[in-house]
């Protein structure tokens, strides 16, 4: 019996962008583990195709773009998982101010309008956990990818500052730092990098995918929500404030 394995029984779980990719084996790994996990995306076929697949998962229905709309999501949670991610490459110069903007709000803003919501219910029983989903691009710049690297930059620091004010109530607060991750975003990539770098799609993955990873294999999306149940697992009390690479020794120089 897997130790998680009912760990999360009577908790409340939110986990976005849970339609597709990390955010999908997310959901199923804290369903399995006993929380109640409430599943948001703007995807509604996507969320109906996962919670017809597993009990203990309620679809919701956001787009976290619009911050009224997450003023409508439940406040009641125990284990926050930030996952919604978008992706425009492009240079600077060329980058469209209103995706710029859009990316921001979806994986900075968004964040943190669902932590603001959430740490009340959290600080109040004394327990509560936060996983952003970071990435590579948190720790590292790569260029034509601005917003998506200001969006990760931000939400580490957002993240230790969460850790700090959450510690004496018993909240954590973690990023988990993903290198490339087979899922639906990046494999739309392939095609945007082949453009932006004129090369053949067949090039992109081995040439400026996997350049930097020592480890030359795409990350399943199983393995990070692997890694996020593990930051609110029985030993979890003091993982804090840090970042928690799963990116093929990317960072390691």
């Amino acid at each position: 019996m897997s130790i998680y394995e009912k760990y999360h029984d009577g908790r409340r779980a939110l986990v976005t962008g849970a339609a597709s990719g990390i955010g999908r084996a997310t959901a199923v790994k804290f369903a399995e583990a006993g929380a109640h996990v409430v599943a948001v995306d703007m995807n509604a076929e996507g969320l109906e195709s996962l919670a017809a697949a597993l009990p203990g998962i309620e679809p919701m229905v956001c787009d976290l773009s619009n911050t009224e709309a997450i003023g409508d999501l439940p406040t009641d949670i125990d284990i926050l998982v930030n996952v919604a991610g978008i992706q425009t490459v492009s240079p600077i110069q060329d980058f469209p101010v209103e995706r710029f903007e859009l990316i921001m709000r979806v994986m900075l803003h968004a964040p943190w309008y669902l932590i603001r919501q959430s740490v009340s219910h959290m600080y109040a029983k004394n327990w509560g956990r936060i996983v952003n989903i970071s990435s590579a691009h948190g720790l590292r710049a790569s260029e034509f990818k601005s917003a998506y690297v200001t969006a990760k930059h931000g939400l580490e620091g957002l993240s230790k500052v969460v850790a700090l004010e959450g510690a004496p109530h018993g909240v954590t607060s973690t990023t988990v730092n993903p290198a490339y991750v087979r899922t639906p975003m990046v494999e739309k990539q392939i095609a945007e990098q082949a453009r932006t770098h004129d090369m053949a799609e067949d090039e992109v993955i081995a040439k400026i995918m996997l350049a930097r990873a020592h480890v030359k294999r795409l990350i399943e999306p199983d393995e990070v929500a692997e890694l996020a149940l593990f930051l609110t697992g029985p030993a979890s009390a003091s993982m804090s404030g840090c970042s928690y690479p799963i990116d093929g020794a990317w960072t390691s120089y």
